[in-house]
């Protein structure tokens, strides 16, 4: 095997080492996908329906999404203009930390997390600090306060914790955000929120319901709980100049036509919609209690996945869960991170988990 040839152009040296994106594998026929946290019901026919009859694929989409953002203004109580639409919540993020971080700069997270923030913070130029997982695979919030320096200029809260379940609660994030200069951003990411029975989570909306945080955003996504992970629509849910400057990093027109009006559809079915959601958490604990009962450490589960904490070994058991037709989402050296699918696949997942936890103590 040949070394890949060197960048033919000037290309940021930063850039350069990047790894590029990796969403999770596809899966063929006969496998089950639990590697991209996608939902496993199919939109609702209305939602199809409506997408259909969004025809007009020769005329540009409304470059604001105004009749989504109005409508989620009027059930979130703020003005439009509180409103931001984005091709998922992660182009809004990368809006965001554009808007206020460069050379120089520093970007606060937890890690592991998301793996898009690094990458995130490298591409503004600025400077990615992380700060590891406490007890419990949960945030550490007092450590991610000490990071703060006189150069931080965004601080990302990932709650649910993507790839490793666990919430930040109120009364966390409350306290915390005490402890952030009012002048550095808060991003809470919530992308995951519709799937959490935990009362004690954070929830953005009722952090924005006062008007002493100005300084803290709040992003949600259609792609998970909602279904519509291949029509790219997220909001975010903040103070109107700080929704202008993330505005003002957007690529212009990102939004569909069609993945507007799907989001629009969704909202209309929103109770189905929910109930479906509730099938997928009483799965997801299922599945993580039936994967505690077989020795693994599940940390606390609140998205639409689990967490196994494989270490050194994960790859190797990775690769075994896909040799049985069970797609996961290994992250080298950490974990596996399963999404919860179809009812077909928990018990077939709890089988290979188990025949793997065997392996790990033999």
């Amino acid at each position: 095997m040949t070394d890949p040839p060197q960048i033919p152009v000037r290309v940021r040296p930063e850039v350069a080492a990047l790894p590029p994106y990796k969403q999770g594998r596809q899966a063929g026929a006969d496998a089950f996908k639990l590697s991209s946290n996608e939902n496993p019901f199919d939109p609702l026919p209305g939602v199809l329906e409506r997408v259909r009859n969004a025809s007009a694929l020769n005329r540009y989409p409304d470059a604001t999404a105004a009749r989504l953002r109005e409508r989620l203004a009027e059930r979130f109580g703020v003005g439009a203009d509180s409103v931001h639409i984005g091709a998922g919540s992660v182009s809004i993020l990368a809006q965001l930390v554009l808007a206020t971080s460069g050379p120089g700069d520093e970007v606060i997270y937890a890690w592991r997390s998301f793996e898009a923030y690094p990458w995130l913070a490298v591409v503004a130029g600025a400077r990615a600090v992380q700060v590891p997982l406490a007890e419990g695979a949960r945030h550490d919030l007092d450590a991610m306060a000490a990071a703060i320096t006189d150069r931080t200029r965004a601080i990302i809260v990932c709650s649910p914790n993507n790839p490793t379940g666990p919430i930040v609660t109120q009364a966390e994030f409350d306290a915390f955000v005490e402890k952030v200069p009012s002048d550095v951003l808060v991003i809470l990411d919530e992308a995951y929120a519709e799937f959490v029975t935990d009362p004690e989570s954070v929830d953005g909306l009722r952090v924005l319901g006062g008007s002493d945080r100005p300084n803290v955003v709040v992003l949600r996504t259609f792609s998970k709980a909602y279904g519509l992970a291949a029509l790219r629509v997220g909001y975010a849910i903040g103070h109107p100049r700080v929704l202008d400057a993330a505005r003002s990093t957007a690529i212009p027109l990102s939004v569909t036509a069609h993945g507007e009006e799907a989001a629009l559809a969704s909202l209309d079915a929103e109770e189905e919609l929910l109930a479906r959601v509730r099938v997928i958490a009483d799965r997801r604990d299922r599945l993580a209690e039936g994967l505690r009962e077989a020795g693994w450490n599940v940390p606390a589960a609140q998205g639409n996945f689990v967490w196994l904490p494989a270490g050194e070994q994960t790859t190797a058991f990775a690769a075994t869960f896909e040799e049985a037709g069970l797609i996961v989402r290994p992250f080298a050296g950490d974990g596996i991170r399963i999404s919860v699918g179809e009812e077909e696949s928990v018990e077939k997942v709890l089988r290979i988990a188990a025949t793997v936890a065997a392996q790990r103590e033999g």
